[in-house]
């Protein structure tokens, strides 16, 4: 399997669907579309919804015909990131490599902005709702996945361990498995549910990359390069709680390996073809931005 080859396919068809969908937005102040459109095509990995179309793929349904849900992921990941760079949260300047969007618009614009793409996903979840029961379940997984008992909860621990020296692996871990563990597992489960299949392999499976997907960001921030796209050292510089900051470099590098085997050995009991996947672990292993 050419990785890159499979993985650029799932993304252009995403983008080409996504560029579609921004160009028919209608919404009013210009302003506020203008907001919206700009986080959400300003580029980045893709990489919920590629798990999620991926995900489709490996269960033998026609990806092609759920673009606007992998959309609607994409929604709640873009306000997630809108809302994590604002002064009151993470305050960074960047991101992808670009200004983050309250400095393109102004703070209170970039709070409605997220805001407006929260709902928006909401609204697009409803509709696929329609089409059965299968697709209500999934939209309901995603509703929790990225709420008060998920993302959320992973973003206020995040905030509130920020320079507290008595925070702890377990503390840590909660954060890694709620701000961005839940919206990498969402996507996968999304997929089985519309599937029809029950997969909690594949559910541990998204687990163990939403860890190494964090774990290895932490690393990055400590030793990553320009191309990373957005301000480095800010962990450091902000007394964050994170696996270098617990265990140094050396030592997270190591746990990061560890991490990526048993996220390969979690796919093994999966009666799918999962090279994919297994591909996809490296990838997040040994990314640089």
């Amino acid at each position: 399997m050419d990785f890159q080859v499979r993985y650029r396919e799932y993304a252009e068809e995403f983008e080409r669907a996504l560029l579609e969908f921004c160009d028919k937005m209608q919404f009013l102040p210009e302003r506020l579309k203008e907001s919206m459109r700009y986080s959400l095509t300003i580029g980045g990995k893709r990489l919920r919804p590629v798990l999620f179309l991926s995900a489709l793929d490996m269960f033998g349904l026609d990806w092609k015909k759920e673009l606007n849900i992998a959309i609607a992921i994409e929604c709640i990941h873009t306000y997630s990131l809108i809302h994590d760079d604002l002064p009151a949260m993470d305050n960074d300047d960047f991101r992808r490599g670009k200004p983050s969007n309250h400095k393109m618009f102004g703070e209170a614009h970039a709070i409605l902005a997220g805001d407006a793409l929260l709902n928006l996903a909401y609204s697009m979840m409803f509709a696929e709702s329609a089409r059965g029961e299968e697709y209500l379940r999934a939209a309901r997984y995603l509703c929790d996945a990225a709420g008060a008992g998920g993302m959320i909860a992973g973003q206020s621990a995040d905030l509130l361990y920020t320079a507290n020296q008595d925070a702890s692996e377990e503390e840590l871990r909660f954060v890694y498995d709620h701000k961005t563990g839940k919206l990498i597992v969402a996507p996968l489960v999304m997929a089985a549910m519309i599937a029809g299949v029950h997969s909690l392999d594949l559910e541990k499976f998204g687990e163990a990359l939403g860890s190494l997907f964090q774990l290895t960001d932490d690393i990055l921030d400590e030793k990553g390069d320009e191309t990373l796209g957005k301000t480095l050292g800010k962990d450091k510089a902000s007394d964050k709680l994170t696996i270098v900051k617990l265990y140094g470099l050396n030592a997270s590098e190591l746990q990061a390996d560890l991490l990526a085997e048993r996220c390969r050995l979690l796919l093994e009991p999966i009666e799918r073809d999962t090279e994919f996947f297994r591909l996809l672990v490296d990838y997040v292993r040994m990314r640089k931005k």
